[in-house]
């Protein structure tokens, strides 16, 4: 009988969780289910990876912008600066806390920055990677 009480109590509580997941949590459930339907084969996002990415430099993009890391620095902690010389806050989540939060926004500087640094759109592991990095951070 006890564990009847305790199960709708369970159910509750996982129901609360699922509900406060954030906009970051949201976003990245939806790159991964945009990757494994890409790659079966997909088993997970990496900060390693993305790291990798963000300080990697493309010869596909624009020749001004080779690397992510041509605006941003290579710390996601410091304040990075455009090409026309205005401010970027920080990359990091622990710096910039409502970082990757509008869903919108994201999209949209993926989209641009990735065209500009890789030549091409950034594939959903990409940003999901990517994305894992800098939360980590």
């Amino acid at each position: 009988m006890r564990t009847l009480l305790i199960l709708p109590a369970a159910i509750a509580l996982l129901a609360t969780v699922s509900a406060e997941a954030g906009p970051r949590e949201a976003l990245l459930d939806d790159l991964a289910t945009q990757a494994k339907a890409a790659d079966r084969g997909f088993t997970g996002f990496s900060a390693s990876r993305g790291k990798t990415l963000s300080r990697t430099k493309f010869a596909q993009g624009k020749p001004e912008t080779p690397a992510c890391t041509t605006c941003h620095t290579a710390s996601p902690l410091k304040m990075g600066e455009t090409r026309a010389g205005k401010p970027i806050e920080p990359m990091a989540v622990s710096v910039t806390p409502d970082r990757y939060t509008n869903p919108k926004k994201v999209a949209k500087w993926f989209r641009r920055n990735c065209k500009s640094v890789l030549g091409r759109e950034c594939t959903a592991q990409e940003k999901g990677d990517f994305l894992t990095f800098m939360i980590s951070q």
